[in-house]
């Protein structure tokens, strides 16, 4: 098994970088608000797969405290890849767990291209406390090579180490489309979770906003393609019922947005605009949840 540092050890990275340790991998977690708890009591995961405690876990404060490890895992929100040049070691592979696009290429400027990997994860969970993390459904990840397709062995020996930790893997062929493919969920569940002060099961329910998510579904979709991404059309069928059967559900977005805290708003809308208006395809529905997600995020900084 290898050893793992978590950089943004939050409801993401500390589930995930828990889960590892407690399957026995060495895991080293750069904690920041949460330190000082963290280092005193350890982990408690709730989950749906079995509740656990982690009395004892490697934190620090510092990048530069960090020890080598073969993989470092950059669960960090993207508002805060700016600080990635500071906190980034010079060895082992760099897996980035981000939703959104532009992440990769950030890090391949700075690590080189041949370190970094993708990867998605379809996970619902909450950090309640310092230290506790609530997982309420899902948790597969998906992983995948930046500079290369196919599927390479540091892929199937990470995904591996998830297995053992009892965590779904699937590897990818090709990176891009299972960015866009989250993208097509992400974009109108948490673009209007936000805008439209609603949990997905509300956003399913009621009819307005049900045929809203499907018209921004369809739309993303024909954004990927524009772009030369083969995003299937019947994805878009596929998420919604997806989304009828997940567990009522504040997204992260939303989350972010009640307690004050910069969105993600350039990686899952910005960028994605950019790159249709660049292939030349009007999108018009994603246009107006950027402006509108940009107006809040500027209005909350300035608050």
């Amino acid at each position: 098994m290898r050893s793992y540092a978590v950089i943004g050890a939050g409801a993401l990275g500390g589930f995930y970088g828990a889960r590892l340790q407690q399957a026995g991998c060495e895991v080293h977690f750069l904690l920041h608000s949460d330190y000082d708890h963290v280092r005193q009591h350890g982990w408690v995961i709730e989950s749906k797969d079995g509740d656990f405690t982690l009395p004892k876990v490697n934190v620090y404060r510092s990048a530069r405290d960090l020890p080598a490890c073969d993989v470092v895992i950059v669960a960090l929100k993207a508002t805060q890849n700016h600080l990635l040049p500071e906190l980034l070691p010079a060895r082992g592979a760099v897996l980035l767990l981000q939703n959104g696009l532009g992440g990769e290429e950030l890090i391949a400027g700075i690590v080189g291209p041949d370190r970094v990997l993708g990867g998605l994860c379809f996970l619902c969970s909450n950090k309640v406390r310092p230290g506790h993390i609530r997982h309420l459904d899902y948790g597969l990840v998906s992983l995948g090579e930046f500079a290369q397709r196919g599927v390479s062995d540091r892929l199937r020996g990470i995904a591996a180490d998830l297995n053992q930790a009892g965590i779904k893997t699937q590897l990818l062929d090709d990176l891009r489309v299972a960015r866009w493919n989250k993208l097509v969920w992400n974009i109108p569940y948490n673009g209007l979770s936000v805008i439209l002060n609603a949990n997905t099961d509300v956003l399913m329910a009621q009819p307005d906003s049900r045929r809203l998510v499907e018209l921004i579904l369809r739309e993303v979709v024909a954004d990927a393609q524009a772009c030369g991404v083969p995003v299937e059309d019947a994805i878009v069928p596929k998420m919604l019922e997806y989304t009828d059967k997940m567990t009522p559900y504040r997204t992260s977005m939303k989350i972010d947005f009640d307690a004050g805290r910069p969105m993600e708003v350039e990686a899952i809308f910005g960028n994605p605009l950019r790159a249709a208006q660049a292939a030349g395809v009007p999108s018009p529905l994603l246009e107006t949840l950027y402006r509108q997600l940009a107006f809040l995020n500027r209005r909350t900084a300035s608050a």
